[in-house]
């Protein structure tokens, strides 16, 4: 199942940028969650899932739904669409094991050693290496990086929510109830910053089928299962293998090459994940 999960979260990357020429990020995403509530929805009523006893409950559940699918999912396509590459865009969001090391410590009683301040100074290092070219310079790239940095701390945010307050959410009532909160807020930056016209290629409907299946389906539900399951920083620790394997599908789906400097600063980052979340 991990390897599964790494698989497939790293062709989310592939899949975004892969339908991004044909519509705008938002307006991508919109139709995606439409998708994904439909067919979730279907699912729980064929299946008689159980719903949340308590309004509380629901609430706790949108709210870590909001910050997994709209903060980070929508971080992620407007950094593509504004030209950041995608291995760059999977390396930031990548530092999720880092920061929920960090945070867990005062939120869920993990604790965080020497080992593991370590590996968060040498990941943050690796990083800075990685996106040096895109603060100055020709290849400048701030508002690719700021909305990479969102989709970041959304992802980070979503796991120690969904950890804390979520533990017992049926993971098919709970898709519905999370794409829904997602889908009120993706739908207001859509209304005030997108004109929502979408080419419906061969190019875009595959790209939108595997997001929504394969992604928003799948994977989705393999995180909520693996953080049901495991501690949250030890469940992070996948993502440090997202990186390098997206950055090796961009490199012969998109041709998107990578620097010395950048290869050395994407390895210091997976050894600085490798120290924060090794036994």
């Amino acid at each position: 199942m991990p390897a599964t999960f790494v698989f497939l979260w790293s062709t989310g990357f592939i899949g975004a940028k892969y339908g991004m020429p044909y519509t705008e990020p938002f307006t991508f995403l919109i139709v995606r969650f439409l998708l994904v509530i439909g067919l979730m929805l279907l699912l729980s009523f064929i299946t008689k899932a159980p719903w949340p006893t308590s309004i509380k409950m629901a609430i706790h559940i949108a709210i870590a739904g909001a910050l997994v699918n709209a903060m980070y999912l929508g971080g992620v396509f407007a950094s593509l669409h504004h030209g950041l590459p995608v291995g760059i865009t999977a390396l930031i969001t990548g530092l999720q094991p880092i920061l929920t090391a960090m945070f867990a410590r005062h939120l869920l009683g993990e604790t965080v050693n020497r080992r593991q301040w370590l590996g968060i100074g040498v990941g943050f290092i690796g990083v800075a290496l990685v996106v040096a070219h895109k603060v100055g310079g020709p290849d400048s790239n701030l508002t690719g990086l700021w909305l990479a940095v969102v989709a970041l701390i959304g992802i980070t945010a979503g796991t120690l929510y969904q950890k804390k307050f979520c533990g017992e959410m049926d993971l098919r009532s709970g898709s519905v109830i999370q794409f829904s909160s997602s889908l009120i807020f993706i739908s207001i930056l859509v209304v005030c910053f997108e004109s929502m016209a979408i080419q419906w290629t061969g190019e875009f409907i595959f790209a939108l089928f595997w997001l929504v299946i394969i992604l928003s389906i799948g994977a989705i539900s393999l995180l909520m299962v693996l953080i049901r399951r495991g501690a949250a920083a030890k469940v992070a620790s996948l993502f440090y293998l997202v990186p390098p394997v997206t950055a090796l599908m961009s490199f012969f789906i998109f041709d998107e090459a990578l620097g010395l400097t950048e290869l050395v600063g994407m390895a210091a980052v997976v050894i600085g994940v490798a120290l924060v979340t090794r036994e």
